[in-house]
């Protein structure tokens, strides 16, 4: 390498660095190659009337009259960018460029760009970094946050805002008058790149064109650009609050079934009500029980201690993190968040291996969590997948339910052979029936039953509209009566009554099994 043969990029022409180098030296030995890839790039961001452009050429015309005065050598090697190099410049194209004229020309590479010179060290390029971010620390992040700031939003064009207070009392507050500009949020995300670069506690945990979310210490960065957003956008979000199991409100029996017999749990609410709060205060208490904890998460944000592994996402798929943690052999596994089909199998899987899980899930109802099930698994294993669904809300336990498995006749209907295998919903504390879970037709149905008090009969406006459909193969215009409790009469062309009751009445018993009601069969006539 030839050290007095320098090759600068666009950052430190911008930057003035450049100027103050040359200016410096008094050897007139030194040589100052400039790539045509640097020219162009400028001359292209100046005819747009963008600031950097215009500053670089000009920055350009004081080194030559300098290097001209000091008798410094300066001139311009390299092909020019192509149209394909310009289209990809923000892929790193052009960089690309610049170190190929180092590495060619044997000189030295200067740069202010922190990852230019990553790049050109890994090439093995003759690299000079030249640091202008000394002073950026973790304070251009938390400068935006308080003691009640949950989330900070920051979008190009926009005020910036953030989520302050506790769940259940979330208010929207602006934290400035001016509306950020694009260059401002560009500056933004180089000095939070820049930050995060530079230490170990950092996770990448999605990288995508457009999108990329980062968990750096106990904040999770999310940065979207266009195409994926209309405009550039960073949201930063960060746990405020901290909880042991002993901070909520819950019964000592309550209490006595997560210590000892709860090993399928659900934690379900809507976004921003607790769930993961209560998620990483179980992971706590099991802990302190002298359990193996492990989560999958993706992204990782569940604020737990460090002797509790976090696990993502394995090669982009949970199926093949399960793997792992079977051979592992936790006691418990927290899975944050339930959404894909999927991740339900997953679950399932781990669970019926003899691993305790703790689901989180979003969900606005109580019930809801458990009808995400529903399809997904077959519905006699549910109870064996889930014996404790926590519904949190506003931050509280707000409802506690518990499964069983039996077989009967479900609340409404009163015929002895309508029996089938029904999971009921119990609430945990009062141990009322609130939901029964059973196949109806060909689907499994979540049937509230106080909604069967109140009507007083097993059948509604779904069971006519299934009972309809199936009769009309053999009459497109049958006359359906309710004639008692999950009883009903048909009347039908005379010529339809034997195809529909069929040899030994085989027929109709299928369809009576199949719909879960009585039927009487008449003619018309």
């Amino acid at each position: 390498m030839k050290s007095n043969r320098i090759i600068p990029d666009t950052s430190v022409i911008i930057n003035g660095e450049l100027h103050k180098l040359v200016n410096q030296k008094t050897n007139k030995n030194l040589e100052i190659i400039i790539p045509i890839a640097v020219l162009d790039e400028l001359q292209s961001q100046a005819s747009k009337n963008k600031e950097i452009g215009i500053t670089g050429l000009n920055e350009l015309k004081k080194i030559r009259e300098i290097c001209t005065k000091k008798k410094i050598k300066i001139e311009f090697i390299g092909d020019r960018p192509s149209l394909e190099d310009i289209k990809l410049a923000r892929s790193g194209r052009i960089d690309a460029i610049i170190r190929d004229v180092a590495k060619n020309s044997e000189g030295t590479l200067i740069t202010s760009d922190f990852i230019q010179s990553l790049v050109a060290e890994a090439e093995g390029v003759n690299t000079k970094h030249i640091d202008l971010k000394t002073d950026i620390t973790e304070e251009i992040i938390e400068k935006y946050f308080d003691i009640d700031t949950l989330s900070v939003h920051l979008k190009a064009e926009s005020l910036p805002v953030a989520k302050k207070g506790r769940p259940g009392n979330i208010i929207l507050t602006k934290l400035s008058k001016d509306k950020l500009t694009k260059d401002d949020i560009e500056k933004i995300i180089d000095e939070i790149y820049y930050l995060i670069t530079k230490t170990d506690d950092t996770l990448f945990e999605i990288r995508k064109n457009g999108a990329m979310v980062i968990q750096y210490k106990n904040y999770r960065i999310i940065i979207t650009k266009p195409p994926f957003s209309n405009k550039l956008e960073i949201t930063i979000v960060k746990p405020i609050i901290r909880r042991s199991l002993q901070d909520y409100q819950m019964s000592e029996r309550l209490r006595e079934r997560i210590t000892k017999n709860a090993e399928g749990i659900l934690i379900s609410g809507s976004p921003g009500s607790g769930k993961t709060t209560l998620a990483s205060s179980l992971a706590s208490f099991y802990l302190k029980q002298k359990k193996i904890i492990k989560t999958l998460e993706s992204p990782r944000d569940l604020v737990v201690e460090p002797e509790i592994t976090q696990y993502g996402m394995l090669e982009g798929d949970f199926n093949n993190s399960a793997e792992i943690l079977l051979l592992v052999r936790p006691d418990y596994t927290i899975f944050d968040e339930l959404r894909k089909s999927r991740d339900f199998h997953t679950f399932t899987d781990l669970r019926l291996a003899g691993i305790g899980m703790i689901g989180v899930i979003h969900a606005n109802e109580s019930i809801d969590a458990i009808q995400r099930f529903i399809g997904k698994i077959d519905l006699g294993l549910i109870p064996h997948i889930i014996d404790t669904v926590i519904f949190i809300k506003d931050g509280e336990i707000n409802k506690v339910y518990e499964l069983k498995l039996c077989v009967k006749v479900p609340s409404g209907m009163i015929e002895a052979d309508l029996s089938r295998p029904v999971v009921e919903v119990r609430d945990f504390e009062t141990h009322k029936l609130d939901y029964e879970i059973y196949p109806y037709g060909q689907e499994n149905m979540a049937v509230p039953v106080t909604e069967h008090k109140k009507k007083e009969i097993g059948i509604d406006k779904l069971a006519i509209e299934r009972i309809t459909q199936s009769i009309k193969k053999f009459d497109k215009r049958p006359i359906i009566d309710i004639v008692g409790n999950n009883k009903i009469s048909i009347r039908i062309n005379k010529k339809s009554v034997p195809k529909l009751i069929g040899r030994n009445g085989t027929r109709i018993k299928e369809i009576e099994n199949e719909l879960g009601v009585r039927i009487d069969v008449n003619s018309k006539e």
